[in-house]
């Protein structure tokens, strides 16, 4: 049987494309290996990929240079990159390739990669580890675990030592290391999971994680386990003001803590792209906001920077949490005890007061409330806003689109237009917010967005670029030049 011809012309161009993919696996580890180096197609990591998966990140190149990038411009960033005396760094080669391509100033690719890496270029040290624990292995827990194990692989620096839990009886260490290797949401664990009995260590890829046994934080000696100058992230919500979490500065060999909740009274609460510059070294303890602040405050930042914002109404559409019940019983919050799998409840929530911690422009401004719903994970939020200007939707839509794609907040805003997606599609996104275009109204000085948030693995992601941060080990991120986004 022929092939009609433009079926084999398909197949043919399938399988060079095969073929340059291929080319670049053994460039992209040796970047790593070498020189801990991590590549990426316009914010898609290039980190344990396929082929076929290279073939993928170069396609999604058409949401920003509105065409597929070619292999044929890559494959020549990389056998550059790998010839480079380069230091720890994020490097994406979609950007670089697209923008030499479009004008390269009468440079050769070589000059054009030692300009836009300079920061990079003879600085082949290794970032110094920190110790990191994790208080508490629940669903956050057991998350930034993942990433940290992921992370150290990838970049080195940030070093999780130990989590501390409180005994659950024979059997403990097993049904944690279990609950690690598999998760009903986020899938299985990529790698291997094993557990040393004898010493309280659950082995992740080469990892050694100790489990520590304590109920409280006074308990614990952390330089017998050879941890020291470590951050503590506490994640039990247990306390949430300075009082409770110092109790963990008190154990020996912590030097920092780090709440997954909403820090009350003087703790700074950080969102990562919007404040962590605000962040200093007497800052002992610190907050990472929560997930639903995590995932506006970006988007409302750069609204308010363009557009000017005068009120606004916050609505969170919010996957049940653990604190909810399973089943109609008491439960000391108002509402959370009837059946969480069955019912949309409506509940508080503290997001739209939170943002004007990290965004004082916006005291007094929002409100807010929230609606539990029967999903586990991925939520929504619905900002309705007054703005000083009037809108248009399609002009806010090809902003953010922008934003999302060449500001400084670009890992942390994402875009989509698509009428087909739903929140499963977002499980497992690396981005504290993605707007959804296609929902966008605007009339007047009036603007509803519609942004989709992963409220465990995209919060997570956050939290991790914070501790990345106090400890002095985030890589850099280039090219560093971006697009100008005017705000």
């Amino acid at each position: 049987m022929t092939l009609p011809k433009n079926t084999q012309e398909i197949q043919n161009d399938w399988n060079h494309r095969l073929h340059l993919a291929q080319e670049m696996l053994p460039l992209i580890s040796r970047l790593h290996r070498e020189h801990n180096v991590v590549t990426s197609i316009f914010g898609r990591l290039l980190v344990n990929c396929t082929d076929v998966d290279i073939i993928k990140s170069h396609r999604y190149a058409r949401r920003v240079v509105e065409k597929e990038l070619p292999l044929e411009q890559t494959l020549p960033v990389l056998q550059e990159l790998v010839d480079m005396d380069l230091g720890t760094a994020s490097i994406d080669i979609g950007s670089l390739a697209s923008r030499y391509n479009k004008d390269d100033e009468g440079l050769s690719l070589r000059e054009y990669l030692e300009r836009e890496l300079k920061d990079v270029v003879g600085t082949s040290a290794q970032l110094e580890p920190k110790d990191v624990v994790l208080y508490g292995f629940g669903r956050i827990g057991r998350l930034l675990a993942r990433i940290l194990v992921a992370r150290e692989a990838t970049y080195g620096g940030a070093r999780l030592r130990a989590v501390v839990v409180r005994s659950k009886g024979e059997g403990d260490l097993i049904k944690r290391a279990s609950l690690l290797r598999r998760d009903s949401v986020h899938g299985a664990f990529d790698g291997t999971i094993t557990t040393d009995l004898e010493n309280n260590i659950i082995w992740a890829n080469g990892t050694p994680i100790q489990v520590i046994y304590a109920n409280s934080p006074a308990e614990i000696d952390y330089t017998e386990y050879g941890i020291n100058d470590a951050i503590v992230v506490d994640n039990t919500g247990v306390w949430r003001d300075r009082k409770g979490l110092e109790q963990h500065l008190e154990s020996k060999g912590v030097s920092r803590v780090l709440l997954t909740a909403p820090g009350k009274g003087d703790i700074k609460n950080i969102v990562y792209g919007i404040n962590h510059q605000t962040i200093n070294d007497d800052d002992r303890i610190l907050s990472a906001a929560s997930c639903t602040t995590n995932g506006i405050t970006p988007v409302l930042k750069v609204i308010n920077d363009r557009y000017g914002v005068q009120h606004g109404h916050v609505e969170t559409v919010h996957s049940f949490t653990n604190d909810q019940n399973l089943i109609d019983n008491f439960h000391k919050g108002e509402r959370r005890g009837r059946a969480a799998g069955l019912n949309m409840v409506l509940t508080v929530t503290g997001a739209a007061k939170a943002v004007s911690k990290a965004l004082p422009e916006f005291e007094g401004k929002l409100t807010g409330n929230a609606i539990r719903v029967p999903t586990p994970d991925v939520s929504m939020a619905v900002l309705n806003l007054s703005l000083d200007k009037e809108v248009d939707a399609d002009e806010v839509n090809n902003y953010l689109r922008r934003v999302s794609l060449h500001s400084t907040l670009r890992q942390q805003i994402d875009f989509i237009k698509s009428p087909e997606v739903v929140s499963t599609d977002f499980v497992g996104t690396t981005h504290a917010g993605i707007v959804d275009g296609l929902a966008t109204i605007a009339s007047g000085n009036h603007l509803v967005l519609y942004v989709w948030y992963d409220n465990e693995f995209g919060y997570s992601n956050q939290v991790i670029r914070i501790v990345e941060e106090i400890a002095g080990v985030r890589p850099r991120v280039l090219p560093q030049r971006v697009e100008a986004v005017e705000l």
